[in-house]
């Protein structure tokens, strides 16, 4: 398995491509990020060939939970809920030691 790093500069630009790369109608505008000592990322696997994983990251902080990115105005806030279909979703999570992603059965291990 083959692990290719991404940078980015903002957090909009990862949620920008995790949604050009990872939106299905099936996902519901629903996407995962992580959160590690001051990063944003999302490890996701390579569209094209199937052993490669992808990391976009970028430096950067939010909050843990839900947050909402309207992609016509490239912004983004915590919120408590799911509350409209024009808007994506991404729910951030914080994590020590290991990040997993259950919809793709992927688990890579962290280590400071």
């Amino acid at each position: 398995m083959k692990i290719e790093f991404e940078e980015y500069s903002t957090i909009q630009d990862i949620f920008l491509y995790l949604i050009a790369v990872e939106y299905t109608p099936e996902v519901k505008h629903l996407l995962p990020v992580s959160l590690y000592k001051g990063y944003v990322f999302s490890i996701i696997p390579s569209p094209l060939f199937g052993e490669v994983l992808t990391m976009v990251y970028t430096k950067g902080k939010i909050d843990t939970g839900i947050v909402e990115f309207d992609i016509s105005t490239k912004k983004y806030k915590s919120v408590t809920a799911f509350e409209r279909t024009d808007k994506y979703y991404f729910i951030s999570a914080w994590n020590q030691n290991v990040w997993h992603r259950s919809q793709s059965n992927v688990c890579c291990s962290i280590k400071p």
